[in-house]
């Protein structure tokens, strides 16, 4: 089966690519290409292509490559929707903030249960203020 992708051949850090019509089973830069459709530099945008020849090869059963199927729609040769390229896991997950160790505490006492009682206990009253008796009637020694 026949697939059209990219073949680079730009130098380190300066990508160019090739259009290629190679075999599905080749590597793309073993050198068995079938035909050169045309090239494409990603830093310039610059892009020539023989259209013909792509829809032909398309025709024929050729698939073209994920990536190279989004630039010939977003070129307008081809129509169809554009394919995620993207590993499975695109989204990379937000670092979350590292939580700080708690600092060195006394280990804290085990919590043992309180033996349940029968009756609630009662509710703490507001503490009332003492109040100097007035003078109250003396009481006699009885007799």
């Amino acid at each position: 089966m026949l697939t059209i992708r990219f073949q680079r051949i730009g130098r380190t850090n300066q990508p160019a690519f090739r259009i290629v019509a190679t075999e599905k089973a080749r590597a793309a830069k073993a050198g068995s290409i079938v035909e050169i459709l045309g090239n494409y530099n990603p830093l310039t945008k610059a892009f020539a292509i023989e259209k013909d020849r792509v829809l032909a090869r398309i025709a024929q059963g050729a698939q073209p490559s994920g990536s190279l199927k989004n630039l010939l729609i977003s070129k307008g040769i081809i129509e169809g929707k554009k394919v995620n390229v993207l590993p499975k896991r695109t989204a990379p997950k937000k670092e979350e903030p590292v939580a700080e160790a708690p600092k060195a505490e006394a280990p804290a006492a085990p919590v043992l249960e309180a033996p349940v009682a029968a009756e609630p206990a009662p509710a703490e009253e507001a503490p009332v203020a003492e109040v100097a008796p007035e003078a109250a009637p003396a009481e006699e020694p009885a007799a």
